[in-house]
């Protein structure tokens, strides 16, 4: 059938090499790699663990370059659904930076679709009109990853040219889909593009039932929507135009990344590990994951050995050095992370940034980094959380409550990402909280505030632990359809009932109101309408920080010389005094500086070129600030007006 067909070639898609070889090191020895699937048991453990002996070559691809794709009026493709961090365990690491190498404009944390996305939008924007030529429109399937801040910004850049801009002219953002190497549930988007400023039409799914008990078939309702369709893929106020407040930075960040399931351990563990039951000076740590956090219900502990060497931890605690010796390090030594291998018995990420924020508060409010409903609750700083828990450096509960009401929901749902085969939104600092403006209080609204967020927060917590299994999940979906007018009935019932969710509702409504009180907007506002007015209240503000007023949220912390930018002056975050950083050495050569200075800026989000400079040893910011201009202009940063970079 195909045999007439001049443009079709077998061929990858996105990238083409002149030769592959095996890479070798500095003394002429093959670097291989875990297969990353044959395991074998721990002689002491007896649980699986990487297979030291099961390695694979790392290949080298010189010349790569981007694929060239035929001619073709229309393309139309279902790339594969690889995110960014299985890219490397099924591509190959030499893959990969080749494949980084010959798109320098797509961000280093974008999922493989979305070269497939990069490519057709370069060939659509060459579309001449007049004279026929070139690609019409294209279209493709992509996992639902696509709308989350790093993949998104490759959409915006062609969305957004001046001079030769794309738009959206149809979109589904969320849709079932079974993988079909896999059979595993996903949800997918789909996107058809096309050259010029035109508006399209968005599908959104109301509905989705199983057609059969043993059947993966969904029976889809779908709504749509005209109009201009956002880089998010959504059609409204342009949300994701907002820029970050200086006002706002330097106070949120992930939890600490443990890796090794034996860095997390039970009561009873603990109790075998810490025998004479004083906690070894804070080695044995209360830990919270999302999990538990939903629950509220904390009874593990963490090992955190953070900023102990190891010959301090083998004389401290040689009953903890032992247990990592055992359980982490046979993990640890199939990583290719040189300073995993070599550092086995601290935490990936231990968190400065965490640990400075905690400085002095004896709380700060929480929030699950993905979840099916956004809520934010109180963690004491005594309790150390993982990845999977945004802290906000905030212990005011007046704070609590700007954030728990629908005006940051409805802001956080339509900054932030989505994931999942449940779609869960994602609570993306540099997206849903840098550019949020809160509202400026009174002191009779914050104190009104204040204890509208102690209520809040006391009422869930005082309701789960009358009720053990209840969960802030199903809280949430009862009050979801509370509002709905649904039937509360069955176990809806019984949760409605534990958790006394008329009274959830009304603290709710009443947190909304004020919240309205306070931005000085009436209380009826549509969701778009609130969305719109957030919009313009951000661009508000980032002009005043331009002329140097900063309404800063805990000034003490982020400003505590007190000192004022002056007018057409830069405004400068300054987070004050903190723990003793720990600092890499600054690399020697300008690639592994740049690469450097690339997943430092990643890991922070936001930062200054003297930021990142601290980071390191021997750092300069004469040397960081051309290297993160480099990345601005290969489009894998962005620089703000303030001077200050994001990733």
């Amino acid at each position: 059938m195909l045999r007439d067909f001049k443009n079709i070639q077998n061929a990858d898609a996105v990238l083409q090499w002149q030769d592959r070889t095996p890479r070798m090191d500095e003394r002429g020895a093959p670097v291989t790699r875990w297969d990353g699937v044959t395991t074998i048991r721990h002689n002491v453990t007896g649980e699986e663990v990487p297979d030291p002996q099961a390695r694979v070559q790392v290949y080298d691809y010189s010349g790569p370059k981007a694929t060239t794709w035929p001619q073709a009026e229309f393309i139309v493709g279902n790339p594969p659904f690889i995110g960014k961090l299985k890219m490397r365990e099924d591509l190959g690491d030499g893959y990969v930076e080749a494949l980084r190498q010959a798109y320098p404009k797509v961000p280093d944390s974008a999922d493989l679709v979305v070269f497939w996305w990069e490519k057709a939008a370069l060939a659509a924007r060459t579309y001449d009109a007049k004279k026929g030529k070139g690609t019409r429109r294209f279209g493709l399937i992509t996992t639902n990853s696509l709308r989350q801040t790093f993949n998104r910004r490759v959409l915006e850049k062609h969305l957004n040219d001046p001079k030769k801009p794309l738009s959206l002219l149809f979109a589904i953002p969320d849709h079932p889909w079974v993988d079909a190497l896999f059979g595993a549930a996903v949800r997918i988007s789909m996107t058809v593009a096309g050259f010029g400023r035109r508006e399209g039409q968005l599908f959104e799914v109301s509905s989705e039932t199983r057609e059969a008990r043993e059947s993966e078939g969904r029976k889809i309702t779908l709504v749509s929507q005209y109009g201009k369709i956002l880089g998010n893929l959504r059609i409204g106020a342009d949300v994701p135009s907002a820029k970050s407040l200086v006002a706002n930075l330097g106070l949120v960040t992930p939890g600490v990344i443990p890796h090794g399931e034996g860095m997390v351990v039970n009561a009873g563990m603990a109790g075998r590990l810490n025998p004479q039951g004083d906690k070894l000076n804070g080695l044995l740590r209360p830990y919270c994951n999302g999990k538990e956090l939903l629950s509220g219900s904390l009874e593990r502990l963490v090992i955190d050995a953070y900023p102990r060497t190891e010959d301090e931890l083998k004389r401290e605690a040689p009953e903890v050095y032992q247990w990592l010796l055992d359980t982490v390090k046979p993990h640890r030594d199939a990583n290719r992370d040189r300073d995993l291998r070599e550092k086995w018995w601290l935490h990936r990420r231990n968190n400065l940034d965490l640990r400075n924020a905690q400085k002095g508060l004896e709380r700060v409010i929480a929030t699950v980094l993905t979840s099916k409903h956004r809520w934010f609750t109180f963690l004491p700083t005594s309790v150390l959380p993982d990845q999977t828990i945004v802290a906000i450096g905030m212990e005011g509960a007046d704070a609590l409550a700007i954030l728990s009401s629908k005006h940051h929901m409805l802001w956080a749902l339509a900054a932030g990402g989505w994931l999942g085969v449940g779609n869960d939104p994602r609570y993306t600092k540099s997206r849903c909280f840098d550019p949020f403006p809160f509202p400026e209080l009174t002191e009779t609204q914050k104190t009104h505030l204040r204890d509208l967020g102690e209520d809040l927060d006391t009422h869930r917590k005082r309701q789960q632990a009358a009720h053990p299994k209840l969960t802030l999940t199903q809280m949430y979906n009862v009050l979801e359809k509370l509002r709905a007018g649904e039937a509360i009935e069955g176990k809806d019932k019984e949760i409605y009932d534990q958790g006394l969710i008329n009274i959830l509702r009304d603290l709710h409504d009443q947190i909304d109101a004020a919240v309205a009180d306070a931005y000085g907007w009436p209380a009826d506002l549509s969701d778009e309408e609130i969305l719109f007015r957030l919009v313009a209240l951000n661009k508000e503000r980032a002009e005043e920080e331009a002329k140097g007023q900063v309404r800063w949220l805990r000034p003490d912390y982020q400003n505590p010389s007190g000192q004022q930018a002056g007018k057409g002056t830069q405004a400068k975050l300054d987070v004050g005094p903190t723990v003793k950083d720990e600092k890499s050495p600054w690399p020697k050569t300008l690639p592994e500086q740049i690469a450097a200075v690339r997943e430092t800026l990643e890991e922070l989000g936001e930062a200054s070129p003297e930021q990142i400079a601290r980071r390191f040893k021997r750092a300069r910011t004469t040397s960081v600030q051309p290297l993160l201009e480099s990345l601005a202009a290969l489009g894998q940063a962005e620089m703000a007006e303030d001077g200050r970079y994001a990733a």
